[in-house]
C-alpha cells in the first residue's frame, strides 16, 4: 500500500506540470481523499516557485472525481514583497477535479498578538492506547491511526479525532498537516445516525503560524456542523497540536443526498 512520499516520490515532470496517478488505496468512495489531492496539488504549488515563504492559507474546490492517472499543473497568480498566490489543478480523466489556491507569506512586524481557542481535554494516544485503522471499507482511512472521543460531552454534530499519518518521515510538515486535516467524516452524518451519499464541495484552511510541529505524529481535530438542510452543511474545523497549540482553523461546505 504506497503511502503520501511514495506518491510524491513518483510523480512525473512533464511539460508544465506533473504527472502520477491516485492508488486505490487512497480513495474515498469514488474520488481521492480530498487530503490526498489537496496534499499533492501543495507539494506540486511548493515546486512551482523558488525561496516561497511559510504557507498561511489554502482555499480548495472539489470540482469532480479523481481517480487512476493524474495530472497537476501549477501556477503563479501574483507574488509581492511578502505574500505569493499560486493556483494548482488537479485532473484526472473525468477532466478537472480540484483547483486549489496557495498563499504563502512571510511574517511581518505587527503590534498584534492575539490567539485563542485552547484545545479539549482528550489527552493524545500513549504507547499500549487502543487506536484503530477506520472503517474497513473506507480504503483512504487505513492510511492513518485514529482515536475518537465517543463521550457525552461530544456534541450531537459534532467529531473529535485524534490522527497521525502512517507513513510520514521524508515528508514536507505543511503537506503533511493537509493531508491529516481532511481526516474527518462531515459532521452533519452524526445527525443522519449512519452513512449517506456525501460531497465535500470547499475548503478553507488557514495556518495559525510558520510551521505546523507536534509530537509522534499526533493532531488533534474536531469539526462541528453549524448548519444542514436542503442538502447543504456548513462546517467549522479546527486542529491542535500534541501539546494543545492551535495549528488551523478551518471551513467546509459539504453536500449531503439525505
Amino acid at each position: 500500500m504506497p503511502g503520501l512520499k511514495q506518491i510524491i516520490d513518483a510523480l512525473e515532470p512533464i511539460e508544465g506540470g506533473w504527472r502520477g496517478s491516485i492508488p486505490d488505496t487512497w480513495l474515498q468512495g469514488r474520488t481521492s481523499y480530498g487530503g490526498l489531492s489537496a496534499a499533492l496539488a501543495l507539494h506540486a504549488a511548493q515546486q512551482s516557485d523558488t525561496d516561497l515563504p511559510p504557507l498561511r492559507s489554502a482555499l480548495v474546490a472539489f470540482i469532480g472525481p479523481l481517480s487512476g492517472e493524474i495530472v497537476i499543473r501549477a501556477s503563479r497568480l501574483r507574488r509581492g514583497r511578502n505574500a505569493a498566490f499560486i493556483q494548482a489543478d488537479v485532473e484526472s480523466e473525468a477532466g478537472l477535479g480540484l483547483r486549489a489556491t496557495f498563499v504563502f507569506m512571510s511574517a511581518v512586524e505587527s503590534k498584534l498578538d492575539h490567539q485563542v481557542g485552547t484545545a479539549p481535554a482528550f489527552p493524545r494516544p500513549q504507547a499500549g492506547d487502543t487506536t484503530f485503522k477506520g472503517n474497513s471499507a473506507v480504503s483512504f482511512a487505513q492510511n492513518f491511526e485514529l482515536l475518537d472521543r465517543r463521550d457525552a460531552t461530544v456534541g450531537p454534530a459534532e467529531w473529535l479525532r485524534w490522527v497521525r499519518l502512517n507513513e510520514r518521515d521524508g515528508i514536507d510538515p505543511m503537506v503533511e498537516l493537509i493531508a491529516v486535516a481532511d481526516c474527518l467524516p462531515p459532521a452533519a452524518l452524526k445527525l443522519i445516525g449512519g452513512p449517506a451519499p456525501c460531497s465535500s464541495m470547499t475548503w478553507q484552511l488557514n495556518l495559525l503560524g510558520a510551521q505546523p510541529r507536534t509530537t509522534d505524529g499526533w493532531w488533534l481535530l474536531r469539526t462541528n456542523a453549524d448548519y444542514a438542510k436542503a442538502g447543504s452543511s456548513s462546517q467549522e474545523m479546527m486542529i491542535w497540536n500534541a501539546d494543545g497549540k492551535p495549528i488551523a482553523e478551518q471551513m467546509q461546505s459539504v453536500a449531503i443526498f439525505a
